[in-house]
Parts: structure tokens; C-alpha cells; sequence
């Protein structure tokens, strides 16, 4: 957790007892809300004092310019960053004239909780003003699950002492003032006044706000009602300017006597629709969600939460903390994703403007792989998402004159934002990530109409992608050269193994779907040529490997480089791309997050155990997890080659990514695929599932300091849970028809009766010990129980 006495640990939510102003930007992240779809930081109700005030729709984004120093042929010409949209959470107090600000007067208690389970921010405090009046405050908050383009408010203000009057002031504020714009490059770029008001309305309990985009010219509305209850005096009305929507309501509340406000707020954007349209889709909105009402939106939230953490859930016993980290974790994830529908999933969610709100190969790589067992509805809707932006893909391909689509590195409309070449452009492994999910999609989901309309126009654009970029070279083997895999400290290089693993896969599932779905494939333009010629670059594609030192290069040539000094490097100087420039990066080994062994995880079908275990041994020492992507594989790779309580020191690393702020940038935003990365971390590490080729395999083994894991995958049609402990693995079938799969190297069918099996054997081969880069040792974990 956090190292501060004012969070506690529990299993179901995160608890802050006091007030931090010195961790309040990092709250402002770890409270927030969201279903996918609309986004709001966990700043406080009265709005002041904030540290990175927030509210976002997920891709209302504003252009920018890409600033070079020399223009080159192929570089985006422009950026998109995520705005920051009208804030629909402000509820100021004056009370008897006094500002409610928790910097002035005295604060007697205050306490916020995120509660996992229901979905809503509660909040407590007890504050006495400058002039010596006590009140107490709480309010609940919501983003709903249900209703996508709602959220809403319950605030409530009490004197303890004797009747007090009170002015509450509800609003709707738009182009927020923010903070200055920081130097980390992984920080968002500043946009001041991105919105520009179109219409602006306020009668009796409510007020709309309509702006759009300067530059993108989208469309976006906020739109507020309420419901007051509390003392017979209590009067209303509301107002609204062009950046300001404001309800005021003036009441005299006493002790048991207390001014309730439900505030209800509507979202909504467009690329296409006129300023009615926008100001009657809010309208309609927040109409239906006064309808339905609090009390029955914060029980559609419950239920849908209770079905999710059914689907989901992931028990840890001996680690009190960690459990929580997980359900934290888990939570946020869904949060992330729930209610795209049609959009990407940015690399923080709507937690923050970390990285501009860009989406990268985070989505699929780290993210869909929970979804696809947990939430495959999800998964799906990401998807579609990157099939909609497939005639942008397709221009982008054509300009880099290549065939296919190449999707790009960092975008939110669809557009290649990724102004640095080297770590954008040539990253073209996003494409076989955009691949293999729609594998792990299609093996582990029965969905002929997506695997058809979706998975094979992916999966035929993404193949002549690399049938174009690579080549047969003199002797016949497949070559990629001149690309940038998963580790961002190494550069255009030749024969990525990542890369050209995943590329194979890609070409023959491409194969496989045009051979299974002949007539959309023949819309597409396959032929049986082009079908062989995927077929013969997958058969003939180069995985390079170094004889001399028994290991799997990198990429070619990586094993011959000089190693990264490492014993002079100080600890303050990670991550190394804040104090090092890129060429001596480039030119050494060292790893900024797992590129080699994450071949290993995704296609571990391709090493022998062997491989795995001297691989993870060499490249251990070079990695340095300058990226929150990086613990969650190496725990993965670590538990199966037997260093078990390294692994569960990385899945700790993962969990806790945010609530520890380990990378002391959470201010920005939620690093969403470190905290799904954790599901992969605890499933794949610790239960040591594998899904490759649609059969799924277990190989679960657990550390000393764990008592026991339980987990829940949805397969197919039917659900299964799988709890492992010390004493063995028990498989049960929850739902659905059976389950054949794979327990080590026993085939099994899962039906109506658990199966249990005794302890793991011991891996083979017997691990040998593993170091870590000086300064780059993972705090070792100690339980709490």
C-alpha cells in the first residue's frame, strides 16, 4: 500500500482516513471513477484545493502540433491530447458566509472509501469554519455502469450544533485552469482553453452546457439536474454562462434536519452532430437517469459489480495487502474498459491525461487477456474499435509504402501520433499484438460472427503487413528487419524475436481464417496465392539464437553488444531515458521492460523448457523496469522456471505500481495495463495458465509466503474456478458444459465433479540463481496477514 498511515488495508476498498495534500494528486488517481466511457478524477466535491483537476470522455481529444527540429518524410504532422472536459462534480458550501475549504478553519475528521464492490466514492467530514459553526458533510459518488453517460452525486451538509444558514452552489465549470505542463515526456502536453462555448442553458434545477474543439472540431455537452430535500426554507434556481452552469440553493439545515442534494450529470460527444442534437442526447440522458433515481442507480451499479467480481475475482490468502492491491487492480481494469463500446482503452484509462489519453499496444497485449476470460464483451468492443480505424491503418501502410495496414504506435482517433520514429513508427509489433488478441478472442469465446467480421479483416491486414515489410533472403529464411520490439531501449533492429514470433502466428491465423471463412475472405481480395505465401514466410521466419552462449538474442546481434555499465550507474538516475541519451542505449545491453521473455510468455510453445529457464537467467540481470510494463511478465516467466518467490516479489511490484507510486508519476493517471498485468501475474504465473492455440493448460505452483490463490476463467461458454495451495489444485466447473484442458502434462475433462490433484512437481530443470541489475532489485515482500 501506500506508505501512509491514512490508507488501511482491506480486502474490498481503498480507506484514507486523513487528508494528505503532499499525495493529493496521487488520490486524485487512485479514487477516480469511470466505466469506460466517461472519466473523473477523485478530486474533492468543493473542487479546491485539487492537483490535476479532471473529467474526461473517452476519445474527445484536440489536435496539436508535432514540433520537429529537422521534418522527415512519413513523420505525423500533428498530435491528438485527451481534453479535459466540463466538470460536472463541483459542489461548493458557504457556510454562514465561510468558504467549506478543508485549508481554512479546522478539520476535525475526513475520510474517503472506494468500495469495489458497489462502485462508489463515500466521503466524510467533519469541518468547523473560521467562525467557529461546525458542520458535517458527506457525499457519494458515482459513475455508472449501467447508464453510460451518467454519473452521479448524493451530497449532504448537517450543523451539529443548531440551525445554520448554508449556501450550496452545484456547477458545471468548462475549461478548468491546469497546472503547468511537466518535462517527464511520458507527462501530457498542456492545452489551455480547449473548448469554446456553442450553447448555454439554465432554468429552475438545471443547466447545459454545449462546446466544441477548437481544432478537431468535435462536439461535446454536459448537462445537470437535481433533486433537493431538507428544511421548508429551502429556495433554488439555476443559471448558466457560457463556461459556467450553476444551481444555488440557500437553506437553513439543523441538527437532524439535514440539506440533501442529488445531483445528476450527463454526458455526451459527437464528431458529427449539430448543437441540438448534442444538447438533447445530454438531455435525454439526464432525463432517464432521474427516472431511474439514485437509490435504483446505485443497485443496477451493485449488481452489475456483484456479476463482474463473479466472473473475476482473484483470492489471495497469506497477503492481506496484496489481496486488496489485486481487487484494486482488477477494479480499476474493468473501470477502464466496461463501456467503450466502440472506442479504444487508453494506456491510464480516464484516471488522467498521462501520456495525452493515447491508447498503445497496452490494449491488447496486457489488457484483453483478463477481459477475454472476465468481460469478453469488452474485449470485443476494443476490437472493433481497431477494425474501425483500419482504412486510417491502411493509409498509413501505404505511406510507409507497404502493404496491409499498419495500426499506429500511440493514437486516440486512429491517427500515428508517435512523434519519436524509433520508438513509435517502428514498433510495428502493435500489429501482431492487434493479432494475437483476436486469437486469444476467438480461441477462448464462442463468437462465429466476430471471428468472421471482425477477426479476419485484422488478421488478413495485419499479414500482408509483414508479408511486405519482410523478406525471403538469399537462403529462404523470412527476415523483419529494421524494427523496434517491446523494449524501447533497443532500437531498429534486425529479427526481433518478439516480433517475428508473433508476425508467424499472425500469418498463419491469417491463413486459418481465410481457409475457414472463404467468401469474406475473397471480399477481402485473398487469393490461394496470397494465402502460400503466408504459409511459406510463417514456416521460414528467422528466430535468431547465439550457439556461443546458449540463449535467444533479443533481436540479432544483441548478445555482441557491451553491457550497460550497471555498477556505475546511481540509483537516482532511473529510469535511465530521463538521464542518458538514446544512442548509448541503443548500443548496449540493457532492458528497459521484458521483450525477450515476453516471447517467452506469449509464445512459449516455441522454447524448450531449457530455453525458457537459461533466457530468463541471462536477461534478468539486464533488465531494469524502466516501465510499469515489465514486472507482471518477468513474475510470469519467473514462477514458471521455479524462482517462485521472485515471482511473487514482481506480481507485488505490479499490484502496487500505483498505490506505492513506484514510478512517482500516478499523479498522471493509472498505469491500466501494470494493474491488468496483474491478473496475468497471479493466472498465468502463479496458476501457470497457458492458452495457446485454444487449449488451455495449468501448471500452478505457489510461493512459500502464499497460502493460497483461487481464480475464475469463463471459457467458451462454461466457467471454472481453480484454487491452488501448498497441498495441491482443485478444478471446479461452476457453469456450462465440460472443459477439457491441460493440469502439467495430464489431459483432463472437467465435468459436474471437482478434480484434485497433490503438490506440483519440481521444475525442470531445477532453477538456478538469478540477479538483478545493481539498484533494480525488487522490493522483497513480506506479508501481512
Amino acid at each position: 500500500m501506500i506508505e501512509d498511515p491514512a490508507y488501511t488495508v482491506e480486502p474490498w476498498g481503498i480507506r484514507e482516513t486523513h487528508l494528505d495534500l503532499e499525495r493529493l494528486a496521487q488520490s486524485e488517481s487512485v479514487f477516480a471513477q469511470s466505466n469506460g466511457h466517461i472519466g473523473v478524477r477523485g478530486t474533492l466535491d468543493e473542487g479546491e484545493p485539487s492537483a490535476l483537476p479532471g473529467t474526461y470522455l473517452n476519445a474527445l481529444w484536440e489536435a496539436r502540433p508535432l514540433p520537429y527540429a529537422e521534418a522527415g518524410f512519413g513523420y505525423p504532422e500533428a498530435g491528438e491530447t485527451v481534453v479535459n472536459m466540463t466538470n460536472g462534480k463541483i459542489i461548493r458550501l458557504l457556510v454562514d458566509d465561510s468558504p467549506f475549504d478543508i485549508r481554512y478553519g479546522k478539520l476535525h475528521e475526513h475520510e474517503r472509501q472506494i468500495d469495489f464492490r458497489s462502485g462508489i466514492l463515500r466521503r466524510t467530514a467533519l469541518w468547523e469554519s473560521p467562525t467557529g459553526i461546525t458542520v458535517r458533510v458527506t457525499s457519494e459518488r458515482l459513475v455508472s455502469f449501467c447508464q453510460r453517460a451518467v454519473m452521479a452525486i448524493r451530497y449532504t451538509v448537517e450543523p451539529t450544533a443548531a440551525a445554520t444558514r448554508v449556501v450550496v452552489q452545484s456547477e458545471l465549470v468548462t475549461n478548468e485552469p491546469r497546472p503547468a505542463a511537466s518535462q517527464d515526456p511520458r507527462a501530457a502536453a498542456a492545452l489551455e482553453a480547449p473548448l469554446e462555448a456553442e450553447e448555454y442553458r439554465g432554468n429552475t434545477s438545471h443547466a447545459v452546457l454545449v462546446h466544441s474543439t477548437k481544432e478537431s472540431r468535435l462536439r461535446a455537452g454536459a448537462a445537470m439536474g437535481h433533486e433537493i430535500e431538507g428544511p421548508e426554507d429551502a429556495s433554488w434556481h439555476a443559471d448558466a454562462w457560457e463556461d459556467l452552469g450553476r444551481l444555488t440553493v440557500n437553506a437553513t439545515p439543523g441538527p437532524g434536519d439535514p440539506l440533501t442534494i442529488t445531483k445528476f450529470v450527463a454526458y455526451g460527444w459527437s464528431a458529427r452532430r449539430s448543437v441540438p442534437a448534442i444538447r438533447d442526447q445530454v438531455g435525454a440522458a439526464l432525463a432517464e437517469a432521474q427516472h431511474t433515481g439514485w437509490d435504483e442507480l446505485v443497485a443496477a451499479q451493485r449488481t452489475y459489480l456483484d456479476d463482474f467480481w463473479r466472473r473475476a475475482d482473484v483470492e489471495l490468502d497469506g497477503d492481506a495487502e496484496l489481496q486488496q492491491a489485486v481487487r484494486f487492480a482488477l477494479f480499476h481494469a474493468l473501470q477502464a474498459s466496461a463501456r467503450g463500446e466502440g472506442r479504444a482503452i487508453p494506456a491510464k484509462g480516464l484516471t488522467g491525461p498521462g501520456y495525452d489519453g493515447h491508447t498503445f499496444w497496452d490494449t491488447e497485449a496486457y489488457v484483453l487477456p483478463m477481459l477475454c476470460y472476465a468481460v469478453p464483451e469488452a474485449a470485443a468492443e476494443a476490437l472493433k474499435w481497431r477494425l474501425a480505424t483500419i482504412e486510417k491503418a491502411r493509409d498509413r501502410a501505404k505511406e510507409l509504402g507497404l502493404c496491409g495496414a499498419a495500426f499506429p504506435w500511440r493514437t486516440i482517433s486512429g491517427d500515428e501520433c508517435g512523434a519519436y520514429w524509433p520508438a513509435g513508427t517502428a514498433a510495428f509489433h502493435i500489429n501482431a499484438d492487434i493479432a494475437q488478441a483476436v486469437c486469444r478472442y476467438c480461441d477462448i469465446n464462442v463468437d462465429p460472427d466476430f471471428e468472421r467480421d471482425t477477426g479476419l479483416p485484422l488478421l488478413v491486414e495485419t499479414a500482408r503487413l509483414w508479408r511486405s515489410l519482410g523478406h525471403h533472403d538469399a537462403h529462404g529464411a523470412f527476415r523483419i528487419d529494421g524494427v523496434t520490439g517491446p523494449d524501447e531501449y533497443s532500437a531498429v533492429a534486425d529479427n526481433n524475436v518478439y516480433t517475428n514470433l508473433l508476425a508467424q502466428k499472425n500469418l498463419d491465423a491469417a491463413a486459418d481464417f481465410a481457409e475457414r471463412f472463404v467468401e469474406a475472405a475473397e471480399g477481402l481480395g485473398v487469393d490461394h496465392e496470397e494465402i502460400a505465401s503466408w504459409r511459406d514466410a510463417a514456416k521460414a521466419m528467422t528466430i535468431p539464437y547465439d550457439e556461443d552462449l546458449g540463449v535467444h538474442p533479443q533481436a540479432e546481434n544483441f548478445t555482441k553488444h557491451a553491457r550497460w555499465d550497471f555498477e556505475r550507474t546511481p540509483a537516482d538516475h532511473y529510469p535511465l531515458l530521463l538521464h542518458y541519451p538514446y544512442f548509448d542505449l541503443y548500443r548496449k545491453q540493457v532492458v528497459k521492460q521484458a521483450d525477450l521473455v515476453m516471447a517467452m510468455m506469449v509464445r512459449g510453445d516455441a522454447f524448450t523448457a531449457a530455453e525458457k529457464a537459461r533466457n530468463f537467467a541471462y536477461y534478468e540481470p539486464l533488465t531494469v523496469r524502466d516501465s510499469s510494463l515489465s514486472a507482471c511478465v518477468q513474475a510470469v516467466l519467473a514462477a514458471e522456471t521455479g524462482h517462485l518467490e521472485l515471482a511473487y516479489d514482481y506480481l507485488g511490484e505490479a499490484a502496487l505500481m500505483d498505490l506505492d507510486d513506484l514510478e512517482h508519476n500516478s499523479r498522471d493517471g493509472l498505469h491500466i495495463a501494470s494493474l491488468a498485468g496483474t491478473w496475468i501475474a497471479a493466472v498465468c504465473g502463479f496458476g501457470g495458465l497457458r492458452d495457446m492455440d485454444g487449449t488451455l493448460r495449468f501448471s500452478p505452483r505457489l510461493p512459500e509466503r502464499l497460502d493460497r490463490i483461487a481464480f475464475r476463467l469463463g471459457f467458451r461458454g462454461s466457467r471454472i474456478m481453480v484454487e491452488v495451495t501448498g497441498q495441491g489444485t482443485r478444478y471446479s466447473l461452476l457453469d456450462g458444459d465440460p472443459v477439457r484442458f491441460h493440469h502439467f502434462d495430464q489431459e483432463v475433462e472437467l465435468g459436474a465433479d471437482d478434480l484434485t490433484f497433490g503438490p506440483a512437481p519440481p521444475p525442470e530443470p531445477p532453477p538456478e540463481p538469478v540477479a538483478q541489475p545493481r539498484h533494480r532489485v525488487p522490493l522483497r515482500r513480506r506479508p501481512s496477514r
